[in-house]
């Protein structure tokens, strides 16, 4: 296994785009899995497997390529006009009620720009579109735990551990 951790930059070097969007789609449908094995114990893998077809054949792509393009007015562009596309067709392709609960409650709208925030500051070109995808994956458990098990909001994801008895930081119930 430690074998491959030398070969991802040099793939991510000689191959960026193909690369850029495995790597996306893995994380984001891994983190489909595991906030369904958390929620039930089980995974969908149906479920899973339709988001990463969404997810390589359209948003990690679309990914690559937009965040190749704004090198020039990077944070603006991107939430003013990259943004709107990649979320939007991220949470039509899923779940149209997705769409409606994440501008009805606004929880996205503080984590995306911080996190292209850092993106456009701090990660090399070559790894902003892997950079997004473990941010989608963080954002994907989180979104996803939290519609399945409540309206979307962060209010009812906190509010649904502390209701279930549950210890976030342990997982196991509270005494």
């Amino acid at each position: 296994m430690a074998g491959w951790w030398p070969a991802l930059p040099r793939a991510a070097w000689l191959h960026p785009w193909p690369t850029n969007v495995l790597l996306y789609g893995s994380l984001l449908s891994a983190g489909d899995a595991l906030q369904q094995r958390l929620q039930s114990g089980e995974a969908d893998w149906r479920q899973t497997r339709r988001l990463a077809t969404l997810v390589v054949t359209f948003h990690a792509n679309f990914n690559y390529v937009w965040l190749g393009l704004p090198e020039r007015a990077k944070l603006l562009c991107d939430q003013v006009v990259g943004a709107p596309i990649a979320v939007s067709a991220f949470y039509v392709g899923i779940l149209i009620k997705l769409l409606l609960f994440f501008f009805k409650f606004q929880s996205g709208l503080i984590y995306w720009p911080f996190v292209q925030l850092n993106n456009f500051s701090l990660v090399p070109v070559q790894w902003r579109t892997a950079y997004t995808g473990v941010c989608g994956f963080l954002w994907a458990t989180f979104i996803c735990f939290s519609q399945q098990s409540g309206d979307g909001t962060f209010k009812s994801a906190f509010t649904i551990l502390y209701t279930k008895g549950t210890s976030p930081i342990e997982g196991s119930p509270e005494k």
